[in-house]
């Protein structure tokens, strides 16, 4: 996750603490999916589109090579290898690098020009797709003079041939924008055959900008050498024939890449500490006050790495668990937020513990986590293979918020090892994918430890007070409920509430749906989504069957995933009326029974609801709502009067607009206003007070 994003939802969750039978069911839910030709290249084969989003479509069964069995001589099906040798500058704050791409054709089709992504280009102006977004959504983010970053091409070669290339726009974008470019290669690729290109580049990298850049001595270099695009095959993610997908680099997505090899050596000062990607090759070599540490890591689709001479001795510890190798951990961080190392590794460790017993073992031998310093906190919170960055604080004090987002993010980096990277989703076209349900399932984990979500600050408890939410309450009051603009299946960069919603709507829908098809087939679903899809991708409609086939219960998943995920549907049912009127008697002298009556009302998407009413005689009546209706009455004639009518009792539905009108009451009860309005007074004088003495 990005350091805009993180920060946006916790800031979101801080605000809410202090206050889917398949073809049929879509069309029930309204929902037309209409095919949209591909742009076609100028060498003929197309484009993803701008605009693609949510897949309806599930993959063929043997798209990306086949589901992984493990008895394939690596992890997955490798399309590139990368070698590099990079050389810091950190006074310039430059990256001299030398690069043999090595790349694979899938296709059926010969390959004259591939593409490439320049990713350090969107801060290299204000011209950029990056920036261009950034002034459109409002947002004044720019970075000073002098501290721009950019990647330069030095020479591109095909076997000593030189490759001529030019930049590209994809997604329609500013001209200006430098963040896609094209190769015509000297010597086409035929179908099945490889070729490598050699690269000389030099990247600068930017004051901290967007989890990536210095600050001081601090480098996180991340998104830093040319990188090549996904060419997508008929059958997988809804392609209907070959198609390059690479995007530029907008303000609110991330990041997808073939799966591969990376053989990297980093050059650093002598007095430099190095973390990365992957596996130290032995120990660095020296050479005119130079070290040279090598790095390998295959079956992973991205390399980010850290230098600092300013960091502390790292924090060192092994993990293991049964199906998982032992993994070697490595907190770097400097010595001012040294407060943070251990309760980081603690949260890194727990985190594996879960997802590894949740999802699917764990399956590489390194896991490197790094601290940025004060005045980098945007180089925190953001994930790579093997990599993740956290956050840091002077003080880390049990029970505050501060340790909770430390806890918090720390969780989160370490699952998006498991959605984005092992389950390698586009996170340009499909967030919810990785965002979405790694915010799921790391309040799962929450949940399951009892931790609360939001502790509240210490003066507060000090005064008595002590807000706090647990399990998924943040989500369910965070949650763009009554008016969502976008489907949580919408892409990235095409959303008018950003990207927020879908860390939110995603957790708070999948809640919703595990509560319908149960947490045990919820579990089940989700393990088998990690067996089939590891070191693949696979698409929102590949989740979608998963859930459905697995689970046992299509209609619900199918359901939920029309009005949700490829519909931006909202949920609100209500109680209208409510009454218990005495009949007149049959016979003279009889007991009078009493007609009770619940109307029911809906404005909102139809689900199935259940309805308890309770009476005076200690008996109680329930019943299901499920049509399509916009309110149905229920009515009983029984010998007592009814108390209290209430919808949805056991609060199975997260994405009711309000829960506040789910229940009455016959008598006048007014406690609960009394209560709400005695907190809220309660707060105000105090806080009132506290400002009277400051």
């Amino acid at each position: 996750m990005q350091a805009r994003t993180r920060t946006m939802a916790l800031k979101a969750m801080l605000l809410a603490a202090a206050a889917v039978a398949g073809a049929e069911l879509l069309a029930q839910a309204d929902i037309s999916i209409t095919p949209i030709p591909e742009p076609v290249t100028d060498v003929g084969i197309g484009f993803a589109l701008p605009s693609a989003g949510a897949v309806s479509v599930p993959s063929a069964p043997d798209a990306w090579g086949g589901p992984r069995t493990g008895s394939e001589p690596t992890l997955s099906e490798r399309v590139v290898d990368y070698q590099i040798e990079a050389t810091l500058d950190p006074v310039a704050h430059t990256i001299d690098g030398k690069q043999k791409l090595t790349w694979r054709n899938r296709s059926k089709e010969t390959v004259r020009s591939v593409y490439l992504h320049l990713y350090m280009n969107a801060f290299k102006s204000a011209g950029s797709t990056y920036f261009t977004e950034q002034r459109e959504a409002g947002n004044d983010a720019t970075i000073r003079p002098g501290e721009w970053g950019d990647i330069s091409l030095r020479s591109v070669t095909q076997g000593g041939a030189k490759v001529g290339w030019s930049f590209v726009h994809p997604d329609n974008g500013p001209a200006s924008d430098q963040t896609v470019v094209r190769f015509d290669l000297p010597a086409p690729v035929a179908p099945g055959a490889s070729t490598s290109v050699d690269i000389a580049f030099l990247t600068r990298l930017p004051r901290v900008v967007c989890d990536t850049g210095y600050f001081g001595s601090f480098h996180l270099v991340a998104q830093w050498f040319p990188k090549i695009g996904v060419l997508e095959l008929p059958g997988e993610r809804g392609a209907t024939r070959a198609r390059w997908n690479v995007h530029e680099y907008h303000h609110e997505s991330e990041f997808y890449a073939d799966f591969g090899r990376y053989d990297v050596k980093l050059t650093v000062p002598k007095g430099y500490t190095v973390g990365a990607t992957g596996e130290l090759q032995g120990a660095p070599a020296e050479r005119g006050g130079m070290l040279t540490h090598h790095y390998v890591q295959g079956d992973v689709h991205d390399f980010a790495w850290t230098a600092d001479k300013r960091t502390a001795p790292p924090l060192r510890a092994t993990w293991s668990a049964q199906g998982s190798a032992q993994v070697a951990l490595t907190v770097l961080f400097p010595p001012d937020r040294a407060a943070s190392a251990a309760p980081a590794l603690k949260a890194a460790t727990d985190a594996l513990s879960y997802f590894s017993k949740t999802l699917g073992p764990y399956p590489y031998k390194t896991l490197t986590i790094v601290i940025p310093p004060f005045n980098a906190d945007d180089a925190g919170g953001m994930e790579y293979p093997t990599f993740i960055t956290a956050t840091g604080h002077d003080k880390v004090v049990p029970g505050t918020a501060g340790a909770f987002d430390l806890d918090f993010v720390t969780i989160h980096e370490v699952g998006h090892g498991y959605f984005y990277g092992i389950v390698a989703s586009n996170e340009f076209e499909e967030p919810m994918l990785d965002e979405g349900l790694n915010e799921y399932w790391d309040y799962r984990m929450l949940r399951e430890s009892g931790q609360q979500v939001y502790p509240g600050p210490r003066w507060l408890k000090a005064l008595g007070l002590a807000p706090g939410f647990k399990g998924f309450d943040v989500e369910r009051h965070d949650a763009p409920r009554h008016e969502p603009a976008d489907p949580i299946g919408q892409n990235a960069h095409m959303r008018l509430q950003g990207i927020g919603p879908v860390y939110v709507r995603s957790a708070t829908m999948l809640r919703d749906l595990e509560e319908r098809i149960g947490k045990e087939a919820t579990e089940r679903a989700f393990k088998e989504y990690y067996k089939r899809w590891k070191f693949r991708h696979p698409s929102i409609a590949d989740l979608r069957e998963t859930l459905a086939e697995v689970s046992g219960q299509r209609a619900a998943v199918y359901a939920a995933f029309a009005q949700q995920v490829y519909a931006a549907a909202s949920v609100d049912d209500r109680i209208s009326r409510f009454s218990s009127e005495e009949e007149v008697a049959a016979k003279a002298g009889a007991a009078r029974p009493w007609r009770t009556s619940v109307t029911l009302q809906r404005r909102g998407a139809p689900v199935a609801q259940s309805l308890l009413v309770k009476f005076a005689d200690g008996s109680s009546e329930t019943v299901v709502w499920d049509d399509q209706q916009r309110w149905r009455t229920f009515s009983w004639v029984k010998p007592a009067r009814a108390v209290s009518a209430e919808l949805d009792p056991r609060r199975q539905h997260y994405l009711d607009t309000s829960k506040l009108d789910d229940s009455r009451t016959l008598a006048p009860d007014g406690s609960a206003s009394r209560r709400w309005t005695g907190d809220v007074a309660a707060f105000f004088n105090i806080l009132f007070s506290l400002i009277a003495t400051v």
